[in-house]
């Protein structure tokens, strides 16, 4: 190895701060019924799919029965939250109802 690569190799990197707006909030907080129906609808995915991958996956993926995003329609309301809910345990066998 030469003086120059092993000079690049021990010499700490210097990290560029972050200026303050990198962590701005955004306007609007989320409100607080649609943050619990997200975390729910996410567990119970997460719980009865078998995992982060197919829980995500269907959370995140067009459903034409439901008229759109599992994610989004649960967050939405308690009614969207109850179809997703519904959807889920169908999709599992043996699913608790």
């Amino acid at each position: 190895m030469d003086k120059e690569k092993s000079a690049e190799l021990t010499e700490p990197r210097v990290l560029k701060r972050r200026s303050y707006r990198s962590f701005r909030k955004s306007q609007e907080p989320f409100p607080l019924d649609d943050a619990r129906r997200q975390g729910n609808i996410s567990q119970l995915a997460f719980l009865l799919m078998g995992g982060r991958d197919p829980a995500v996956a269907f959370l995140n993926t067009e459903n034409t029965k439901l008229g759109g995003r599992p994610l989004v329609i649960a967050t939405a309301s308690a009614d969207g939250y109850a179809q997703v809910e519904a959807a889920i345990r169908a999709s599992v066998p043996g699913a608790p109802s």
